[in-house]
């Protein structure tokens, strides 16, 4: 089988596309045949050592899938062979064939192509634990969503909606915005054009706004929790621009806010009755219709790197798959 490897830490042109044996599922475990397997800013990480998981060289990054069952392990009930289903693996899916653990598999719902599935895990379950659990949005409140056309940003606009908040949409470009805006997002901001502090104090009649979903760090935290209402929750979701801000711990003092820390990959291996809860839920959403994922762009095997890149540089709207 052809799998992209990583075998040494390093940047996406760094990684190969090579051929290895078919693995083997364990107890516990299947074998899928992958149809397609999301590209997620995480992966970007792995492959330089800088996440927080750090798995043996060589190894495949890509953390979600989506496939067919093609073999079962030991002591797995519950899955048959031929059936479709989403895997997060935290590592491997960028192959052709993968073994996961069936307790981290999920069907795929009726009618859902293998791309949209394969896309869905990692930035839904994100912006869903991050919006309903750790930020526990209320409705008729309002939220900021930072770099809002990336795959969690987007995630979190209809997650928002979804719950009945107002949602405000920040991102670089005009042409973002506009895809934010067709995914329910309420008010746009181009931060590259309009002040952030004074374009949120315009759109809430200078109260604030009660959520700041940042996935993106570096120059704009720190104007947007100073844009937080009284008892705010600001969301540190990730570091996209690649810099982690320095915040100053008044602000926290002086708005009665609170930063919040959201890590789902632990929260899915911690709490894992509550992550499957809350998986099938937004299964529930997708099939509703009420999210909607967006498949930008799909890219061979061969095109890893590329789509790693365009990952890295953000350039990606919504988001990408690999398809081998």
């Amino acid at each position: 089988m052809k799998a992209v490897l990583c075998r040494t830490h390093g940047l996406p042109d760094t990684l190969e596309l090579a051929e290895l044996p078919t693995p083997q599922p364990g107890p516990g475990q299947v074998l899928i045949a992958v149809k397609a397997a999301g590209v997620n800013f995480p992966d970007t990480l792995i492959i330089q050592n800088k996440y927080q998981f750090k798995p043996a060289l060589p190894f495949s990054p890509g953390g979600e899938l989506a496939g067919t069952i093609t073999a079962i392990g030991p002591d797995v009930k519950g899955w048959t062979v031929g059936q479709n289903v989403i895997a997060f693996t935290g590592w491997g899916a960028f192959a052709e064939e993968v073994v996961a653990d069936a307790i981290k598999l999920i069907p795929i719902p009726p009618g859902v192509p293998f791309d949209i599935a394969a896309s869905f895990v990692m930035t839904y379950g994100t912006s869903y634990h991050a919006v309903k659990d750790r930020a526990a949005i209320q409705p008729g409140e309002t939220m900021l969503v930072l770099g809002a056309a990336g795959g969690v940003g987007l995630a979190a606009v209809e997650i928002g909606k979804a719950l009945g908040a107002r949602v405000i949409a920040a991102a670089s470009t005009d042409e973002k915005l506009a895809v934010c805006r067709e995914h329910g997002a309420d008010e746009t901001i181009n931060y590259s054009t309009e002040d952030l502090r004074e374009r949120i104090k315009a759109l809430t009649d200078g109260k604030g706004v009660d959520v700041v979903y940042d996935p993106v760090g570096g120059i704009y935290s720190e104007p947007a929790l100073r844009s937080m209402a009284w008892r705010g929750r600001f969301l540190v979701v990730g570091f996209a621009n690649g810099e982690i801000p320095k915040i100053p711990l008044n602000l926290t003092l002086l708005k009665g806010s609170s930063i919040v820390g959201v890590f789902w990959g632990d929260y899915a291996r911690r709490e894992p009755k509550a992550n499957a809860k809350d998986l099938m839920e937004l299964v529930g959403m997708m099939q509703a219709g009420t999210i909607k994922p967006l498949i930008s762009a799909r890219y061979s095997f061969a095109q890893a790197a590329e789509a790693l890149n365009a990952v890295m540089q953000r350039k990606v709207t919504g988001k990408i798959v690999l398809v081998p």
